[in-house]
């Protein structure tokens, strides 16, 4: 007779489910043990269960399916937490499993008791409890209906007793939905676009994740009104690339004109983008267009919403729009994005390979270069973001990831552990801070553990970089961001990793190849300044003391690295109507 648990991963398989990331343990084991004897699904050995969830998120962001990860009662699911707000606010299909005291001990105070169902109802779209074996499957498949249906997590909390008894009803087959329709807006909002975008005069597009899938649609509409297009840092892996009319990054990451472009425009159209910072939008003059009404309107007021797919709503507006002729906002635009760029670039490139430490862009910029043209890149949340932003250059092919909306430390190593399991052919690599690799250091020896052959990249300055900065522009001495230097090449050798440690620039390229053709895991341990704080030469001692949100658009505007390549090809190239 089979099992709850056998049940379980029987669901699972039939979901598509490949492995599941975390810790085995106590309430777990009759999971554990049905993962074991079901072929085709593997368990997946974290060291900490919050790296388990991280990567689980990557996964669903690599192949779209669902990922699941678990953890045992008590602390161990709890462990959980940080990883699930990672993958539910970046709207990953994940499932996890919070496993659950024995059921006749629930509300008694036992050992390692907490509540997970309703821990986790903050961080999911679907939190319950199994604690009947005549529950299942039909609560599992609507979990996993959920996560996939609604993107993001949904959360199952189950007693280790349950799991181990016998199961109720035979499981039967079912069919997931894993394909979601396209939203189609209604035809008077599409008039109403239409209508709007052929009165503006000065029409400006910013451009989110939403877009993935309507990259053509985009640039057909910005040659039609011969319009700016920014983005916001989720948007730029999707819409900069054969980009003739990018303006560049808005946000305190941001660089190029974007901003201006956006303050300038009498009318800016919003794609697929929750961009939060809201300061940074015009609050007037503007229209969003997004398949999840929830988002429309929650950052800034609209003068129209449209419920709609970006792609569909651009096929659907496109023979409603008119050619637009004057191109002079949009040439005004594209001459200041490639100043800005130009204005900057001196900073990061005089002498770089005579400077030690080593200057982090360069060491992003040499990156680039050699990374694989479908390379998947996951990005600790701080300075390896802005580097990332900057110098990493989309081709369509490539993949960005990050904890760009929840904003967590640590998650570039577990994001690259998930990353290549969800696509074993392609070229990993993890750009991890100090900071952030730190925090979760144990995962190298997941990595060692599983042979997993992502490339570490430690920008390795000894310092919070971030926190640093946000402490220096507040007015704020920094304090506690500095600490001792560590080798992390040498811990990863003793791990058993190949690695290397750079302290010189002119070695950056020559062992950065090998760290890349390297067929099994490599950590590149690169010594990097920690006063590169991505300030442009031009910024005042005033503006930096007082950067809040007004010395903010301009210390962070400065792009650098290929960014000013294609400003000055779009300059060279300006589309013509």
């Amino acid at each position: 007779m089979a099992t709850v648990a056998d049940q379980f991963i029987e669901v699972l398989r039939q979901a598509g489910v490949r492995r599941v990331y975390g810790v085995v343990g106590d309430s777990l084991n009759p999971i554990v043990d049905a993962i074991r004897r079901t072929p085709g699904i593997d368990w997946v050995h974290v060291r900490n269960e919050e790296a388990g969830a991280f990567a689980a998120a990557a996964e669903a962001q690599t192949t779209g399916r669902l990922a699941v990860c678990a953890g045992s009662c008590g602390p161990g699911n709890t462990h959980l937490v940080q990883g699930l707000y990672d993958a539910h606010r970046s709207g990953a299909p994940v499932l996890a499993l919070a496993s659950q005291i024995p059921s006749v001990q629930i509300g008694s105070g036992y050992f390692q008791e907490t509540h997970p169902e309703r821990l986790f109802t903050e961080c999911s779209h679907y939190c319950e409890q199994i604690v009947t074996p005549e529950q299942m499957p039909r609560i599992l498949r609507t979990a996993i209906q959920h996560a996939i249906g609604h993107g993001g997590v949904a959360v199952l909390t189950m007693p280790g007793d349950t799991a181990g008894k016998d199961a109720a009803a035979p499981t039967g087959e079912h069919d997931f939905l894993v394909r979601k329709g396209i939203v189609r807006p209604p035809s008077d909002q599409v008039a109403q676009l239409a209508a709007a975008l052929n009165r503006a005069r000065r029409p400006m597009l910013f451009c989110g994740s939403g877009v993935k899938d309507a990259h053509a649609e985009v640039m057909e509409l910005a040659h039609r009104l011969l319009s700016p297009v920014g983005h916001a840092l989720r948007g730029k892996e999707w819409i900069q690339y054969d980009n003739p009319f990018d303006v560049g990054m808005s946000g305190l990451l941001g660089y190029g004109a974007c901003y201006e472009a956006m303050q300038a425009a009498d009318l800016v159209l919003l794609l697929g983008t929750d961009f939060p910072y809201d300061p940074f939008l015009p609050g007037k003059n503007t229209i969003q267009v997004d398949d999840d009404p929830a988002k429309l309107g929650r950052r800034t007021p609209l003068d129209l919403a449209v419920h709609g797919d970006v792609g569909e709503t651009l096929r659907l507006v496109m023979d409603q729009v008119e050619q637009k002729h004057d191109q002079s906002y949009l040439d005004d635009m594209l001459h200041r994005h490639a100043r800005a760029l130009e204005n900057v670039v001196s900073a990061y490139t005089r002498d770089i390979e005579k400077h030690i430490p080593i200057h982090p862009e360069f060491v992003a910029s040499v990156l680039d270069d050699l990374a694989a043209d479908d390379a998947i890149f996951t990005v600790d949340t701080g300075m390896c973001n802005v580097w990332a932003a900057r110098y990493l250059t989309p081709n369509g092919r490539r993949r960005v990831m990050g904890s760009f909306v929840h904003g967590s430390m640590a998650n570039a190593l577990p994001h690259a552990i998930g990353a290549q399991y969800g696509a074993p052919g392609r070229q990993v690599v993890s750009l991890s801070g100090d900071g952030g690799l730190g925090m979760l250091l144990g995962e190298l020896l997941t990595v060692k553990l599983h042979r997993v052959p992502v490339k570490i990249i430690v920008f390795n300055n000894a310092s919070l970089g971030m926190v640093r900065l946000e402490m220096m522009v507040d007015g704020f001495p920094a304090f506690e961001t500095d600490h001792e230097p560590v080798d992390y090449a040498a811990v990863a050798a003793a791990m058993g990793i190949e690695s290397a440690r750079v302290e010189r620039p002119t070695d950056v390229r020559t062992v950065m190849e090998r760290a890349l053709a390297s067929p099994g895991p490599y950590l590149l341990d690169v010594v990097t300044d920690p006063n590169a704080l991505s300030i442009p030469p031009h910024i005042t001692p005033e503006q930096v003391k007082g950067f809040a949100l007004s010395a903010g658009k301009t210390v962070l505007t400065g792009g650098v690295g290929k960014m000013l390549d294609l400003a000055r090809s779009n300059l060279r190239n300006i589309p013509r109507p």
